[in-house]
């Protein structure tokens, strides 16, 4: 039975409750933008001219998949698409819907092209958690162009989003936000709840935002409930700051950085695992980059570890990809497996001490020339200049070992490679000393 139409009283009531609603709604739904130039971030997609901008505001936006972090503006994106558009404008999120909704929308998007030659938007959230069954039910839409798709994620599409599905649909990908623009939505956020704040609260808010400006402006909310249990106007203080984020604020200046990260490093190399441990969630929680940290784990492998235990710098590098790969927070378990296995492997500076002896020789003693043996013998002509003469190939013998010698005479008989007695060096210290003979005894010292 239809529902009976709605006359005056009902009206006022209704856009009564609306408004109270909105009154009601968090900071960071009150302040979403009205237009694409209140958007803050993401320049290389809503500048002026750029690519995303100019579809949306002259309506030609086909299927597209927005990427990237929480609280970076897919969501606004697509609700500004839905005022700009001509076309109708639905939402579904990938969490609750089936695909009985979906196939829901199709039929109505299918009516609505016959009945009014009006085409259909559909915007998902959260692509990512569709199935399998769920895109495949979506892509002949998509693929005859009944719906124009909206997708947004936060995780990878290349391995979320079904190839099909991904291969008809444009690609954008949102950065975290900068800090000057997470400024900017808490100056919004200030004028809008008609507060103030000291400087170091609002520092801190930045920082610990991360690039997400929801989480910004929701933390900034609770800020402001709590400074105006003590008056009016409030004043945010980094007390408030921090009872909103739920956590101390570390004070890590740029000093700090580096004497944090030379407690880490020295732990580790000490093979203090609980210090290693200590000193990385110091880190992660102060906000340092988990790249640099990585890359120091890398670097750590090789320079306090490695020949000792070889695996280690496997390790330390499956960690670094895994930060790129994973992200924070979830790679933090990534980093403090890499540190475990680094503290607790036997540690031997070998590798250092082998190069720069290395380094030594060919600064001091000058370059020599390859010995003919040992040249490139692949191309026309190289044979009647010698090279590759005398040469002998390893694996023609039975032990795959021939002695014979490859560097030049001035450095030949030097030794820079000297195993330490720790891990798995003591079997390489073994293998060199049959291999080397009586140049085992030697050394570049």
């Amino acid at each position: 039975m239809p529902k009976p139409a709605r006359g005056g009283a009902d009206d006022l009531f209704a856009a009564a409750a609306e408004d109270q609603l909105a009154r009601q709604a968090p900071l960071a739904a009150r302040l979403r933008p009205a237009t694409l130039d209140e958007v803050v971030g993401q320049e290389h997609l809503l500048g002026a001219g750029k690519p995303l901008r100019t579809l949306v505001e002259a309506d030609r936006l086909s299927s597209v998949i927005l990427w990237g972090p929480p609280g970076t503006g897919k969501t606004t994106i697509a609700q500004l698409t839905a005022k700009t558009t001509a076309k109708a404008f639905e939402q579904l999120s990938a969490v609750s819907a089936s695909v009985k909704d979906v196939r829901e929308a199709i039929e109505r998007a299918q009516d609505r092209l016959g009945q009014h030659g009006q085409g259909t938007i559909l915007f998902l959230d959260e692509v990512h958690r569709f199935n399998k069954a769920q895109q495949d039910a979506l892509l002949p839409a998509v693929e005859s162009g009944l719906l124009v798709l909206i997708g947004a994620t936060t995780e990878n599409p290349y391995f979320e989003v079904n190839p099909p599905l991904l291969s008809r649909s444009t690609l954008f990908r949102l950065e975290p936000l900068s800090a000057e623009a997470v400024g900017v939505l808490v100056e919004r956020g200030l004028r809008a709840e008609g507060a103030q704040i000291d400087d170091e609260a609002r520092a801190l808010l930045v920082e610990r935002a991360a690039g997400d400006g929801r989480h910004a402006l929701t933390s900034l909310e609770v800020a402001v409930a709590l400074a105006a249990q003590r008056g009016w106007p409030p004043q945010v203080s980094v007390a408030d700051v921090e009872a909103a984020l739920g956590s101390k604020a570390l004070r890590y200046g740029r000093d700090d950085h580096y004497d944090v990260v030379s407690a880490f490093i020295k732990s580790i190399r000490g093979s203090d695992p609980d210090a290693g441990l200590y000193w990385l969630a110091h880190m992660l929680e102060a906000g340092e980059d988990a790249r640099f940290i990585a890359r120091r784990l890398v670097i750590l492998a090789s320079e306090d570890v490695g020949m000792a235990d070889p695996m280690a710098l496997v390790v330390a590098d499956a960690a670094a990809r895994a930060v790129e790969f994973v992200g924070l927070p979830e790679a933090q378990l990534n980093l403090a497996h890499a540190v475990l296995y680094l503290a607790t492997a036997p540690k031997s500076n070998t590798v250092v001490e082998a190069l720069g002896r290395a380094a030594a020789d060919v600064r001091e003693r000058g370059g020599s020339e390859v010995p003919k043996h040992l040249r490139d013998a692949s191309y026309r002509g190289a044979r009647s200049l010698g090279h590759g003469e005398g040469y002998r190939y390893p694996h023609d013998a039975p032990e795959g070992w021939i002695e014979q010698e490859y560097r030049p005479a001035p450095v030949a008989a030097r030794v820079y490679y000297e195993p330490s007695t720790h891990g798995f060096e003591v079997a390489v210290a073994e293998r060199l000393r049959r291999l080397r003979g009586p140049r085992s005894q030697g050394g570049a010292r």
